[in-house]
């Protein structure tokens, strides 16, 4: 074969090789733009229609959205949050941003007390043998390094507050409320040490205190205070619907958990609810699980932000956001690096 006709082929090679490279980009384009755009969906709808989805449709499809999106919704580019204005500013410094939650009415018990622990609250239910939820206020700026990790501890003000060894072998982790991270970070080591009081404790399932959990505890301290300022944050479970209890305990296992979150810049608060099941996969992406505030109060019988007026408290908790809160533009390779952590 001549030079020239080699020369030829390779170079037909490589408009064919160009071509299919055009094309395979121009699909994953048109996969991740409607991935990104299957996700923001509300999560009962997402449910649905993967499940009427074949298994080799409906898995690419969600791990691109999600993985996708969340760079996307990082840097604000998809997705709406519940933003609305008020004309009063933000209670700074507090723990609680409009009051405490409020019992409403079942599965919320109605034995709570209020453990006010300084830098955080609790809402201690004797009968649960762990908070029904917790206020922890988190400032703009981390001022002390995590240091070495207490031990736990029983709580001898609290009632009926389990051992430090009560959870061994029973396959749930000790999970804080209050977050050890955000509270050293900002209060020190003396505060950190009330987080690991067992009264700030929860039996959680290691995929949800070591994955999602964990991974909503960073976005707030060490993502979006850097973006909004402070943040006022309340976590709390949903006690076992079947009444089950760690084995040889009464401790109740939570049939979940959820985040409220809020900040507020100049006028505009804004607010966020994620609501997670008990055992999520350790896959699971925490804007997967984004609620109305309207609809975790349904779930939880309590009423959050019950100080604040009915003309921002009716839409702020009726909306539901479609993403987790962006971050600074220089915070997006962080937000990356959280997910491999």
């Amino acid at each position: 074969m001549s030079g020239r006709r080699r020369r030829k082929k390779r170079s037909a090679s490589r408009r064919t090789a160009a071509k299919a490279a055009i094309v395979l980009a121009v699909l994953y384009a048109a996969l991740s733009i409607f991935s990104v755009w299957f996700v923001h969906h509300p999560k009962s709808w997402v449910d649905r229609h993967r499940d009427a989805l074949p298994r080799f449709v409906s898995a690419p499809v969600m791990w691109t959205g999600c993985l996708i999106g969340d760079i996307t919704d990082g840097l604000g580019l998809t997705g709406h949050d519940a933003v609305y204005e008020y004309d009063e500013e933000a209670p700074s410094g507090s723990v609680l941003f409009a009051g405490a939650p409020v019992r409403t009415g079942a599965p919320a018990p109605d034995d709570v007390v209020i453990l006010d622990r300084g830098e955080f609250v609790v809402g201690w239910s004797p009968s649960l043998g762990h908070p029904l939820w917790c206020a922890y206020h988190v400032a703009k700026d981390a001022r002390f390094a995590d240091g070495k990790r207490p031990d736990f501890a029983r709580d001898r003000k609290a009632a009926n507050c389990p051992n430090a060894s009560a959870y061994a072998k029973s396959g749930y982790d000790r999970g804080h409320m209050a977050p050890n991270h955000a509270i050293v970070s900002r209060y020190g080591t003396e505060a950190q040490k009330k987080t690991f009081l067992m009264s700030n404790v929860a039996p959680q399932s290691p995929s949800l205190n070591r994955k999602v959990w964990r991974d909503m505890e960073h976005r707030i301290a060490d993502l979006w205070t850097a973006r909004y300022g402070e943040i006022w944050v309340i976590v709390g479970a949903m006690p076992s619907a079947a009444g089950e209890t760690i084995p040889d305990t009464s401790i109740d296992i939570p049939d979940g958990f959820y985040q409220v979150v809020v900040a507020q810049e100049g006028l505009d608060i804004r607010a966020l609810a994620v609501a997670f099941e008990r055992t999520p996969p350790w896959s699971e992406w925490a804007a997967r699980n984004i609620i109305s505030i309207d609809d975790l109060e349904k779930l939880t019988g309590l009423d959050f932000l019950s100080e604040l007026p009915d003309f921002i408290q009716d839409p702020l908790e009726a909306e539901l956001p479609s993403r987790l809160w962006p971050v600074r533009k220089t915070d997006i390779f962080k937000q990356i690096l959280m997910r491999f952590k």
